[in-house]
């Protein structure tokens, strides 16, 4: 955990100064973006709140979304996972939101993604996604690798928007 805070500290030192929130739909990361998140003091004044939505009935069920738009796009794309992004900030009513999925391994997904795969996108005022790939079947290095890369993307896309 201790890799991902300092990222994490950055990014909530600017939503606090912004007066933004923020939500998690993360995935494949198990939660690992949230609590890096959570783990800054303060994280009040920012997280409004997110979940680990390993599946799509999980999704569904958090948010009420209408099937039919997650339909849209194919699961494992960069598409997928921006509009994950923006269903839940809609449904948190939050300024950002933070989207991954992916597969963790140590086997590939349905979708023929070998693991190491995932996508993550920022959705806000501005929009960003990212593919990334760790070619490894090694699960928690990959959960990490995709929660970093999550925080990378949001504190660029943050950075950029100043």
């Amino acid at each position: 955990m201790e890799q991902l805070l300092p990222r994490a500290e950055k990014i909530a030192a600017l939503l606090k100064s912004r007066n933004e929130t923020i939500a998690v739909a993360e995935s494949s990361a198990g939660g690992l973006i949230s609590a890096a998140l959570l783990a800054v003091p303060g994280a009040s004044a920012y997280f409004v709140g997110g979940g680990v939505v390993y599946t799509r009935k999980a999704l569904l069920a958090f948010t009420q979304a209408d099937e039919a738009v997650l339909r849209t796009e194919k699961p494992g794309t960069e598409a997928s996972a921006l509009v994950r992004a923006r269903i839940f900030r809609e449904h948190l009513t939050t300024t950002w939101c933070i989207s991954e999925a992916g597969t963790a391994g140590p086997t590939g997904s349905r979708y023929g993604y070998s693991p190491g795969h995932s996508c993550v996108a920022v959705s806000g005022p501005v929009d960003a996604t990212r593919t990334v790939n760790t070619d490894s079947p090694e699960r928690v290095r990959n959960m990490y690798a995709f929660a970093a890369a999550a925080l990378e993307l949001l504190e660029e896309t943050l950075t950029q928007r100043r």
